[in-house]
């Protein structure tokens, strides 16, 4: 059972930091998750999105009031700031802020303290690490935004290559699951690395069933990733990918008072295609919590029965893995599940 660091302990620590990332292995996550997009001279930098200004500084530094634009990012007009604007360097001289302080507002006090990782420094923290703990951490690597970032000349997934490629850690002994809820960049990367790294595997992300990979879109595909989730769509992912990695309500939803429904075909399809099932995501807030499974303390409360409850309820589906804010409460209730 895969407990996977989501963008680090982000439950704790601002996500996507080097704090947060050194956290969630301290509290006993097996991979850490880097979200990966790109600077403007090709460094692959660790951000949730290519737009920063909901986890920087950037808004407030009068220096770069003039990048401040508009674009279409997967088809959407998006407002702010872009990593594809500025250099490694001048990103950092940015800091880190928490993404959503009305729900985590005691990681408010680490605004300012930590700055943008490269994906250079996140793997040789997890090399650093796996000496120190005496267990091999492994990364999970997620493309955002693949095809804005190959229109634009700055392709992710060469430049990820070459970097896992550089260091003997990723290069041959730390598990690696690259990611990404696009099919056509993990097709070529399927082909690139072909089967002979078996420490490399690959990861079909999908999202709600009525929503479409942003590749499928732009060549008019009309297929959806319910499509993918079907027994047809899952042998087809199966000959490129090793997992799939759904919302965690694709495997067992909720009916509207938040209580459990039968767990769906997903997991049992899956595994028959030769496929494992890393679930996201989950979280320790009330706010993210099934109803029944709340305390009282508001939406921002810190709910460890409850998170493990849910996640133990996930684990009843067979899943292999999964993603969570707060590798700790993953922890617990992956060892006392297996007692």
């Amino acid at each position: 059972m895969l407990v996977i660091g989501h963008r680090g302990a982000s439950a704790l620590r601002p996500e996507h930091t080097l704090a947060a990332y050194r956290k969630a292995i301290e509290d006993g996550a097996d991979v850490i998750e880097p979200d990966l997009v790109a600077t403007r001279d090709g460094h692959l930098v660790a951000r949730h999105e290519n737009e920063i200004s909901g986890t920087t500084d950037v808004a407030r530094v009068a220096g770069f009031a003039d990048r401040r634009t508009t674009k279409t990012v997967d088809g959407v007009p998006v407002t702010g700031w872009f990593t594809e604007d500025f250099t490694l360097a001048e990103l950092k001289t940015l800091r880190a802020r928490e993404r959503i302080p009305e729900l985590r507002p005691h990681n408010v006090s680490h605004d300012g303290l930590h700055g943008i990782p490269t994906l250079t420094e996140v793997v040789a923290l997890a090399r650093e690490l796996s000496a120190v703990k005496g267990r091999v951490i492994g990364l999970y690597p997620e493309t955002k935004h693949p095809s804005h970032f190959q229109r634009i000349g700055l392709a992710l997934e060469p430049r990820l290559i070459d970097e896992l490629d550089a260091d003997p850690f990723t290069a041959r002994s730390a598990a690696v699951w690259i990611q990404s809820f696009e099919t056509a960049n993990l097709r070529a990367l399927r082909r690139r690395i072909g089967r002979d790294r078996p420490h490399w595997r690959i990861v079909q992300l999908l999202s709600d069933g009525a929503h479409q990979p942003r590749d499928f879109a732009e060549s008019h595909d009309r297929r959806t990733y319910g499509d993918l989730m079907e027994p047809a769509g899952l042998r087809e992912i199966a000959t490129y990918a090793d997992a799939i990695g759904p919302a965690k309500t694709s495997v067992l939803a909720l009916d509207a008072q938040g209580r459990f429904l039968p767990a769906s075909s997903l997991v049992r399809d899956a595994h028959a295609a030769g496929l494992q099932v890393h679930a996201y995501t989950f979280r320790p807030e009330n706010a993210f919590l099934p109803a029944p499974l709340r305390v009282q303390g508001g939406a921002d409360a810190c709910n460890p029965q409850g998170a493990v409850a849910e996640i133990r309820a996930y684990l009843t589906t067979g899943i292999d893995g999964f993603f969570t804010d707060d590798p700790a409460i993953g922890r617990v209730a992956v060892d006392g599940w297996r007692s």
